[in-house]
């Protein structure tokens, strides 16, 4: 796990959210992965399964 900078409690707090937010993406990610789940996305107006490889690339995730 990465080790926390002491200089981030200075960071405004929309800031230090969207770090937290990233990281329990992260970890979720990681955690499907090591399981072999699949992660819902809402695309399009439906639903769809993506492997964890799939939802680390940006080019997958945004649709392109």
């Amino acid at each position: 796990m990465k080790r926390a900078r002491t200089n981030v409690v200075r960071l405004p707090l929309e800031k230090r959210a969207e770090m937290a937010f990233k990281e329990a993406v992260e970890k979720v990610i990681d955690e499907h992965a090591r399981l072999g789940l699949l992660l819902r996305i809402w695309r399009d107006g439906k639903v769809v399964g993506l492997s964890a490889e799939e939802m680390r690339d940006p080019a997958v995730t945004q649709g392109k």
